[in-house]
C-alpha cells in the first residue's frame, strides 16, 4: 500500500515536469478545430503519440534487470541536464515551441493527403516529447511492477486531464496567454528536483557529489553556449 501511495505523486510530479510544455501546444491544437480536425483527433493522437513515448522508454525497466539499481539512478542526470539547461538558455525552449508551431502546420497539410489527423497529432507528440524517454527510463527502472502500475495508470489519466484543461483553455484566453508567458519558467526547477529525487532514492551519488556534478554540468552548458555563441558571431 505504501508503494502505490509513493507512486501516486511520483507519478504526478514526473508527468507535470515532462509534459507542462505541452500544455501550450494542445492549446494551440485546440485552437484550431474545426469541421475536418476535431478535438476528437487531438486526443486520440495524444494518446498514441504518449503511449509510443511510455513504450521507449521501457527500455529502463529492462535494464533495471540486468545493471545494479545505484549505475540505473544516474541517469537521473539526465533530467538535471535538461533543467539546467532549460533554465541556463530560456531561449532555446522559445525556439523549440516555435519549431513546434511550424511542424504543426506543415504535418497538418501532410496528413490530409497521407494518414488521418490523429497520426499528425501523435508525430508532434513524439517530436515535442523525445526528452521524455531520458526521463521515465530512471524513473521506471527504479519502479517495482506495482509501481510501475500505478505510475502508468497515473500518466494515463493525466493526459487526459491535459486535454480536457488545453479544451477549456482555449475558452479563455488570458490563462492561455499567463501559461505561454510563465510556465517555461516553471518546468526546468521540476525537472531538477525530479532528476535530483531519482539520484538521491537509488544512492547512485551523496548530496556533496550530486552538487559538485550539477556545479560541473552548469559549466559544461555554460562551455557550450559561449562555442555556439562565438561560432555563430563568426
Amino acid at each position: 500500500m505504501n508503494e502505490i501511495l509513493t507512486a501516486i505523486p511520483t507519478g504526478v510530479t514526473a508527468f507535470i515536469a515532462t509534459n507542462l510544455d505541452d500544455l501550450v501546444i494542445l492549446t494551440l491544437l485546440f485552437s484550431q478545430v474545426n469541421a475536418t480536425f476535431r478535438s476528437r483527433h487531438i486526443v486520440i493522437g495524444q494518446y498514441l503519440g504518449f503511449c509510443t513515448l511510455v513504450v521507449a522508454s521501457m527500455v529502463g525497466l529492462l535494464g533495471g534487470l540486468i545493471l545494479p539499481s545505484h549505475w540505473i539512478g544516474l541517469l537521473g542526470l539526465v533530467p538535471i541536464t535538461i533543467g539546467l539547461n532549460r533554465l541556463l538558455n530560456p531561449e532555446t525552449n522559445s525556439l523549440s515551441e516555435e519549431e513546434s508551431g511550424l511542424e504543426l502546420s506543415h504535418s497538418s497539410a501532410f496528413a490530409s493527403f497521407v494518414s488521418p489527423q490523429a497520426y499528425s497529432v501523435a508525430a508532434i507528440t513524439v517530436a515535442n516529447g523525445s526528452d521524455n524517454i531520458g526521463i521515465y527510463m530512471p524513473l521506471f527502472a527504479n519502479s517495482a511492477v506495482t509501481e510501475l502500475l500505478v505510475i502508468i495508470t497515473v500518466f494515463l489519466i493525466l493526459v487526459g486531464v491535459w486535454c480536457y484543461v488545453t479544451y477549456k483553455l482555449t475558452c479563455q484566453n488570458a490563462i492561455a496567454n499567463l501559461l505561454t508567458r510563465y510556465g517555461n519558467s516553471f518546468v526546468p526547477f521540476v525537472l531538477i528536483g525530479l532528476g535530483v529525487s531519482i539520484i538521491l532514492d537509488s544512492a547512485s551519488l551523496s548530496p556533496i557529489a550530486l552538487t559538485v556534478t550539477c556545479l560541473c554540468l552548469v559549466g559544461l552548458i555554460k562551455i557550450i553556449q559561449a562555442s555556439k555563441f562565438k561560432a555563430q558571431s563568426l
